[in-house]
């Protein structure tokens, strides 16, 4: 059985336009496949510059602390130089005081020995 050739054009023609409806649908697929794997690609780029970010932050955060301990450091040996200054001073002080104790004390010897010579002197004229 034949059929018209009308109709038999019309369903050749719904057969091509199916494989092209359906070409073009599975097109589609592809392309949102596709936009769905970039936007998978790009929340993860998204992730790891996050993440990058982080790490650079902790690196900024590591050196500033190892400023401020470099700094502490140089802090403590200064104060460390000052008490040594100042312990320094304090026996150059106790030593002055020692000198004067001592300047003190052979005053007073050279007059206790003035003393006992002008004792020595007066015994002797009184005796003589």
């Amino acid at each position: 059985m034949l059929l018209p050739g009308s109709l038999l054009d019309t369903l050749l023609l719904l057969r091509s336009l199916g494989s092209l409806i359906a070409l073009l649908l599975l097109s589609a697929l592809l392309l949102v496949a596709l936009a769905l794997t970039l936007l998978l690609l790009s929340l993860w780029l998204l992730l790891c510059m996050l993440l990058s970010l982080c790490v650079l932050l902790l690196i900024v955060l590591v050196l500033t602390l190892l400023l401020l301990s470099v700094l502490l450091l140089v802090v403590l040996a200064l104060t460390l130089l000052l008490l040594s200054l100042w312990l320094l001073l304090c026996m150059l002080l106790s030593l002055c005081v020692l000198l004067l104790i001592a300047l003190a004390l052979t005053l007073l010897l050279l007059g206790l020995l003035s003393v006992l010579l002008l004792l020595r002197c007066v015994l002797l004229r009184v005796l003589l």
